[in-house]
């Protein structure tokens, strides 16, 4: 590994010598960069009372976020804790290639906190939007570069360094996704597709019938009406066979003993009138059935953490394509596709969804859901467009191609200004992506 590790000797210089950057210029390279340019001195640092009390306040934050719901502050703090990883894969192997790092910052935006060891300066900013490293001379655009840090910049390296350093935060989070797994196989066993024929309440909601006459979270619903039921889909079924106002015997099974609790049914009211669900009769619980699950041993707890990734990194990728899919992502908003298989999603949607996960299979529910939304990330951190990992990688492999064409005697360096139009069409479609998916999550949560 080492010696495909070697720089190509010597560093080639850029065909045209560093011009000073305009404000555009530096505008073009944080959003190809993917993240702030600007360097600061020490004076200018972060790391007075000010900053003290902005990383006060987050903590704050994070301490009202738990007394609203253990669940979603767990996810939440995983999911922080993924960014901060995900970085310290670039970090790592961009130091270990001998890359010149200046900045390692959680967040975006204007800096709140921070501090200087050595050459790299580390801290928070304002915006919980990602995150990222400032590795020098990502591009010809990264013109700010000192003569003797050249050789130390990012596009002075070679094609498997490069190539390393920019998969370093995806391959970080195959790495968690692996580890979350074996600690879920290890301690609850590997969900499998089936479930169990049983009706367990997930949500009893405050003020509607079931609540009202004393069904509780966790109650196992045996019978409507007399009608057996062993799913949730069963158990719709039949609480429509029935009128509003109807009064049922519905039969739970609470902590190891049969119950009969009468329920008078009601009518649905909370979807427009133009809905056929409108005035249909409900219950006003929230179900499921429990999943099945295959015990491992450690070992193949193990091995099967790892053997999974594939799947669920090919599930990962039809899910992108779906996602966006700009027909699908216009259909949802309009309220013309209820298909949740191909409905944007941001992080404020599935840290709702950790509470309904964790509720219904505790803690390693949620371990497993933040698995595979980091495998998601990881997928789609990939693809190759700017100013995503994968599009920095999509060029390096280029310009490999290139210098081969050329015998591998002499470096290209690919012209990243032609692609800035790309880039930022790939970035106002990421913002509506996001905006889209934020919309739907608020107005109608999964």
């Amino acid at each position: 590994m080492t010696d495909q590790l070697e720089d190509l000797p010597p560093p080639t210089p850029l065909t045209e010598p560093p011009v000073a950057a305009s404000r555009m210029d530096k505008i073009k390279s944080e959003i190809v960069a993917g993240g702030a340019a600007e360097e600061i001195a020490d004076d200018e640092l972060a790391d007075g009372w000010k900053g003290k009390v902005a990383m006060a306040a987050i903590a704050g934050l994070f301490v009202w976020l738990y007394t609203l719901n253990a669940w979603w502050f767990i996810f939440v703090v995983g999911l922080v804790i993924s960014i901060f990883l995900h970085e310290a894969g670039h970090y790592l192997t961009a130091k270990w290639t001998g890359m010149k790092v200046t900045q390692f910052f959680m967040f975006m935006g204007p800096r709140l906190w921070s501090f200087r060891r050595g050459e790299t300066e580390y801290g928070v900013r304002l915006i919980p939007l990602g995150a990222f490293v400032r590795i020098v001379g990502m591009h010809k655009m990264d013109a700010d570069v000192a003569e003797e840090d050249e050789p130390r910049t990012y596009r002075q390296k070679s094609f498997p360094r490069r190539l390393l350093v920019i998969s370093g935060g995806s391959l970080m989070h195959m790495i968690i996704a692996i580890t979350l797994l074996f600690v879920v196989y290890v301690g609850q066993g590997e969900r499998t597709d089936q479930v169990r024929p049983e009706v367990l309440i997930g949500v009893a909601f405050e003020g509607l019938p079931a609540e009202q006459a004393g069904l509780r979270v966790d109650d196992q619903i045996l019978s409507i009406g007399g009608i057996e039921v062993t799913s949730s889909a069963e158990l719709g079924e039949a609480v429509r066979s029935f009128d509003p106002s109807d009064l049922v015997d519905v039969v739970v099974l609470r902590d190891g003993t049969q119950q009969v609790i009468p329920v008078g049914l009601g009518a649905r009211t909370d979807v427009p009138e133009s809905s056929e669900a409108f005035g249909s009769t409900y219950l006003g619980v929230s179900s499921y059935s429990p999943v099945i699950y295959t015990d491992h041993s450690v070992p193949a707890a193990a091995l099967n953490a790892v053997t999974d990734i594939v799947p669920t990194a090919w599930e990962s990728t039809q899910g992108v394509v779906k996602a966006l899919n700009p027909v699908n992502l216009f259909t949802h908003v309009n309220g013309t596709n209820d298909d949740l298989a191909t409905r944007p999603v941001t992080l404020v949607g599935v840290t709702g969804l950790s509470d309904d996960v964790g509720d219904s299979e505790g803690i390693f529910g949620v371990l497993w859901l933040l698995a595979v939304l980091n495998v998601f990330v990881g997928v789609f951190n990939m693809f190759p467009l700017l100013p995503l990992d994968g599009g920095h990688a999509a060029i390096a492999i280029y310009e490999r191609v290139r210098e081969g064409m050329r015998g591998g005697k002499e470096r290209y360096f690919a012209d990243v200004e032609r692609l800035m139009p790309f880039a930022m069409a790939v970035v106002v479609f990421l913002f509506m992506f996001m905006f889209a998916g934020l919309y739907l999550d608020i107005a109608r949560p999964l």
